[in-house]
């Protein structure tokens, strides 16, 4: 199997500092593969690069794409490019689409292949990948829609095993793909090679794993709408490509990617079969990157600098390795887990102990330590954030006297059921025949709604005045939730943002008017200290994304004479998981009275009670969760021999 042709620009200077020293080999698109590096048991099988900042990813990659397609037409001979759906590679397409309006990128010598589709699934769908490659790339580029390969989702079941021989035979005849670009999803799968895939499997139809369905069900609007299988490329297919590229991004994709990356070649995690690949390079955020070895334990491959963060991260790793205390720890304790260069830079484990002990120590501030009398904003991406993920903060906040905005950035209206939509929409017409009189208004907008969600498709994109009346709902399940915590309606602000408002899962970009809109609060504000959600790693993108649009406000708002006033942020985690104790700046402790009141705020938000449309892969109830993250802090500290607290939330000083 040969390479792909041409070598790829070396990485530029933003790109040099986003390749992270690595015990293992790093390499950027298509240079030599050198074999992986071993220390001990450790080998990273796949080259691995970590680009945290998600634009700097998307460069890199569609970067290489570009080298390869230029190289090609300057040649006179076409490129054959294997493409993925879903929300990682949207970034590689909006920078190809860039590439090609700015730069005179052409994809006329383009051939492409898709991964995979639905079955069943019509090519028209809001779910359909056929849809989402040209919304997304092909209707942007100058592509020949002749030269466009996706399976079809529409075909009869009897035609499907002829139609897949058509499609390999078919890649076969355009001279085999040149890059293929790949995701990965929980259970390793490549495509939709889900858990026990075959190495020398070939485009097919296949079962979907419940979890991968569990993943989708977003999209989808329920679990039970997302189609029971799909026709994707074989392993054999996809290993066939000269060149593979495969992104990851999330903590909730960490654990595959070690799995995939350092663990051994097994049916079960089909990506792991990419170890066998020439010229496989896997590209991952922080998040994603988090537990590889060289990233999570680095003393247990290599010399290491020890500064404070690697210091407090080591100890802690090693007291809970030996179920100890910090401060009980021994000589022999670290001698054991190759940690004895830690102490003899401080001479004695006792020092080590006692330096990491109060460190953490140092992280707790009860109400009596926290801010007062500031004035203070609350960025919370959907109507629930605020409670859930620091509803305890934000009372002693209010309590210690700050003068607090809570400021709702989305609707939250597609987390609405629409059982709910009726059930408000008997109560008005019940309350208006009862209490107010026949009024037709009224009247007429219960029977359009009545009639749409009637007629409504799973997925389809609400009528404007079904999203109304969702984001009423979650409006005033957010001032019922705020007014637990002493606040009033006046405290809270709902901006609405533009990108939210398509009425699917799938936002658009954040674009000036989002952005316009939180610079005019911060100015009309002028606050202290703010508060973001950090989880750049959620679900749904909402969460990044409104915190794009808070850094593009600060920075516009926030220069020349106004730059000293730029307020102090702290970011906090939402609803999936809590900062790790190492990672915080600041730990909060929560009697049992205030974690109860932090979760009755929750309650108030009835709406996603009981079963929330948008759950994750966390079946719980948000409070539910809340409680377990909250008490599980606390219990890290008490074990690590730290005080003793009830309940703990943790916060990042940016």
């Amino acid at each position: 199997m040969s390479l792909a042709s041409g070598s790829p620009a070396a990485p530029d200077a933003t790109q040099a500092r986003a390749l992270r020293a690595s015990a293992g080999p790093v390499r950027v698109g298509g240079s030599p593969f050198v074999d992986a590096h071993v220390v001990g048991t450790v080998r990273e099988r796949i080259p691995t690069i970590v680009i945290d900042e998600h634009g700097a990813m998307a460069r890199v990659v569609a970067g290489r794409i570009a080298t390869l397609m230029r190289e090609r037409a300057a040649a006179g001979r076409t490129v054959v490019l294997g493409l993925a759906t879903g929300s990682t590679p949207i970034g590689v397409y909006r920078e190809l689409i860039r590439l090609h309006r700015e730069e005179g990128l052409s994809f006329q010598h383009v051939i492409s292949f898709n991964l995979d589709e639905y079955y069943p699934m019509q090519k028209d769908s809001i779910h359909s990948y056929h849809r989402f490659m040209w919304e997304n790339l092909f209707s942007h580029v100058d592509i020949n829609p002749a030269n466009v390969h996706i399976p079809d989702g529409a075909l009869a079941r009897a035609d499907v095993d002829a139609a897949c021989r058509a499609y390999e035979e078919a890649i076969e005849a355009a001279g085999g793909i040149d890059f293929q670009l790949l995701g990965i999803g929980k259970t390793g799968h490549i495509g939709f090679n889900e858990p026990g895939s075959g190495e020398n499997s070939r485009t097919r139809l296949v079962h979907l794993d419940s979890i991968t369905r569990r993943d989708a069900a977003a999209d989808f609007f329920g679990e039970d709408n997302v189609p029971r299988e799909a026709i994707t490329m074989g392993i054999a297919t996809i290993m066939g490509a000269r060149e593979i590229v495969i992104l990851a991004t999330g903590e909730h994709k960490a654990g595959v990617v070690r799995r995939s990356v350092e663990g051994e070649i097994d049916r079960a995690v089909a990506a792991t079969f990419l170890q066998r690949h020439p010229n496989t390079t896997f590209y991952v955020d922080d998040a994603a990157g988090a537990e590889l070895t060289r990233v999570a334990t680095p003393w247990l491959i290599d010399e290491v600098h020890w500064d404070e963060a690697l210091m407090v991260r080591a100890v802690t790793w090693l007291a809970a390795k030996c179920n100890k205390a910090i401060l009980k720890l021994t000589q022999h304790d670290y001698a054991e887990n190759n940690l004895t260069s830690l102490v003899a830079q401080h001479g004695s484990p006792g020092a080590v102990n006692g330096l990491v002990f109060n460190y953490l120590g140092a992280k707790i501030r009860g109400k009596s330590k926290l801010p007062r009398g500031l004035k203070t904003i609350c960025f919370s991406p959907h109507p629930d954030d605020d409670v859930i993920s620091m509803g305890g903060i934000l009372r002693k906040f209010v309590e210690n006297g700050n003068d607090m905005t809570v400021a709702y950035m989305t609707s939250g209206n597609i987390a609405v059921f629409d059982h709910d939509v009726r059930r408000y929409m008997d109560f008005l017409v019940r309350l208006n025949a009862e209490r107010i009189g026949e009024g037709a208004n009224v009247t007429q907008l219960a029977a359009t709604v009545h009639d749409f969600l009637q007629r409504k498709q799973p997925g389809q994109v609400d009528i404007p005045e079904v999203q109304d009346i969702k984001r009423i709902i979650r409006e005033s399940e957010a001032v019922s939730g705020i007014e637990v915590m002493g606040l009033t309606k006046d405290n809270a602000r709902f901006l609405n943002l533009p990108f939210y408002q398509t009425g699917k899962v799938r936002k658009d970009p954040i674009g000036p008017a989002d952005v316009a809109i939180v610079a005019d609060l911060l100015r009309e504000q002028m606050p202290d200290l703010i508060f973001v959600a950090g989880d750049l790693s959620d679900p749904h993108g909402t969460h990044r994304m409104c915190k794009e649009a808070i850094d593009r406000a600060v920075a516009e708002v926030y220069v020349g004479e106004l730059a000293a006033k730029r307020p102090e942020i702290w970011l906090y985690r939402g609803a999936w998981q809590e900062w790790p104790i190492t990672e915080a700046t600041v730990l909060v402790p929560l009697s049992q009275e205030e974690l109860t009141i932090k979760i009755q705020a929750i309650f108030k938000h009835q709406s996603q009670k009981d079963s929330a449309p948008f759950p994750g892969q966390d079946e719980r109830e948000f409070w539910q969760r809340v409680e377990q993250r909250n008490k599980t802090t606390a219990a890290q500290l008490d074990q690590l021999g730290l005080a003793e607290y009830f309940a703990m939330e943790a916060y990042v000083i940016a």
